[in-house]
């Protein structure tokens, strides 16, 4: 057999963590198999759907290299497809049109309500007459196809994850609407409808879901029954959760993947992350694998059944690793759009090279890629503020002399190089008769304005680079 699965998110939002885990693990599974990874775009809500939630789904999924082999598929483009397979349980008996008012329906679900009953629909149009039929119609009333479901019926199947499923038909709603109200002919086929007949006309063999969905398999099954074709196997993966156990949501601050994107995730350490979320590797020591590595461990046999937990700690250290392990040059590519979003200005000798050396500058201390916005600034601004700590010392006994022999010593200096920076602070020390502590550290508030911050040397051969370290200096000690 060969494998065919798919991912079929509907374009009413933008693609969410949810989402591209489940993709993730179809893509996995379909990449174990050598099988064939699809994309459906199940935009039958037409009143939500937008084409900017498409476009964002698919450009979500090439980020995160979750690259499809067929599609995209559109539902919208294909109902004909679907009114032929409803027309097809209409004259096989097994569907019929249901002439019940919105009205009726409501009065069916306050009495169930006042009983203490589960609401369900009580399968009243199952049995029309034709007399019955020319009535309604003759009042005016549009009608929906609804699905007939034997309440006798038990439906079973083994799951690749949670093992042995079973539902009874009559915990299924009563007879299921499989298309929309219409006046004359077969309205909008609806969502559990539609999916079982794109799946059976795409051979999918593997449907791969959270299992939010499994109420939905059951009444899938009995439709692939109808339909008279093969059932796929299913696999329903364990949902996202929030640190306390409950269904991750957006009040948890997890959102959309490009929303992920805009907050400095790197796309292999996203996706690694989302990999982990409900299965693990054979080696339960290896935490950080490529997509493809994955791919070649993947099996549902390690999907565990209960919730995975979004742990936000472990997602920053993975993406750290990541970030800690990409080449400078890819990794400059990486944060210029960063920078620019942040409204620095590459003018004034900050070209390519510069701009490379200051990523390797930073590059260790980075845990999302965002954190080099506020980590550079110093490099993108005219002057700096100085803290507190910053203040207090350039008020230290020693700290304003030994800037002014800097200066000097920088004047003689035709290039600032990381030895020639290491020996103006050997003579500064020596000639001032003080400790190189607070040379250093008089240094580094004069051209960065705080104590703490990247490796000094190398952030003022930076700053020298670009003309702003003597201004700073100078700066310092006209303020003192």
């Amino acid at each position: 057999m060969t494998v065919r699965v798919r991912i079929a998110p509907s374009p009413t939002g933008n693609l969410h963590i949810g989402t591209a885990r489940t993709a993730v693990f179809n893509w996995l599974f379909a990449r174990h198999h050598g099988g064939t990874f699809i994309l459906r775009i199940e935009d039958t809500d037409l009143e939500r759907s937008r084409p900017e939630y498409t476009e964002n789904i698919m450009t979500g999924l090439r980020w995160l290299g979750l690259n499809w082999d067929e599609g995209p598929f559109y539902q919208s483009q294909r109902l004909d497809l679907y009114q032929k397979a409803v027309q097809q349980l209409l004259d096989q008996g097994l569907a019929y049109r249901c002439y019940t008012t919105s009205e009726e329906l409501e009065a069916l679900r306050e009495a169930q309500k006042a009983k203490g009953e589960a609401p369900r629909y009580d399968n009243r149009h199952r049995n029309l007459t034709p007399e019955q039929e020319a009535e309604f119609k003759a009042q005016g009333r549009s009608f929906v196809i609804r699905f007939k479901i034997d309440d006798d019926r038990e439906i079973v199947w083994n799951d690749l994850v949670r093992g042995k499923v079973a539902w009874k038909g009559s915990d299924l709603g009563g007879d299921m609407v499989i298309a929309r109200a219409s006046e004359d002919g077969i309205g909008q086929p609806l969502y559990n409808f539609v999916v079982v007949v794109d799946d059976i006309d795409m051979q999918i063999t593997h449907v791969i879901r959270g299992e939010d969905h499994i109420a939905n398999t059951a009444k899938q099954i009995l439709l692939y029954e109808a339909l008279g074709a093969k059932i796929p196997e299913f696999a329903h993966a364990p949902l996202i959760l929030n640190m306390e156990g409950r269904k991750l949501s957006k009040r948890d601050g997890v959102t959309s993947i490009s929303d992920f994107q805009k907050m400095g995730f790197t796309a292999e350490g996203l996706v690694n992350y989302m990999t982990l979320l409900g299965w693990s590797p054979p080696d339960s020591t290896q935490e950080i694998f490529t997509l493809e590595a994955a791919a070649k461990e993947f099996s549902f046999e390690r999907v565990n059944k209960a919730g995975a937990k979004f742990d936000w700690a472990k997602l920053d250290w993975l993406n750290s690793q990541y970030i800690h392990n990409t080449p400078v040059d890819k990794l400059t590519d990486l944060l210029i759009p960063y920078w620019e979003e942040a409204g620095y200005s590459f003018a004034q000798g900050r070209d390519r090279p510069w701009l490379e050396q200051l990523v390797g500058l930073i590059s260790a201390s980075l845990t999302r890629l965002t954190d080099a916005v506020e980590m550079t600034k110093l490099f993108f601004i005219e002057t700096v503020e100085l803290s507190e700590e910053g203040s207090k010392q350039l008020q230290q006994e020693g700290s304003q002399a030994a800037l002014e022999a800097i200066i000097a010593g920088l004047e003689a200096q035709p290039q600032l190089t990381e030895a020639a920076a290491q020996d103006i602070i050997k003579q500064v020390v020596k000639a001032q008769n003080v400790k190189k502590g607070l040379v250093m550290r008089s240094l580094r508030v004069a051209l960065t304005g705080d104590v703490h911050g990247p490796d000094l040397i190398q952030s003022w051969l930076l700053l020298n680079q670009i003309g702003l370290d003597k201004p700073r200096l100078s700066q310092s000690v006209a303020a003192s």
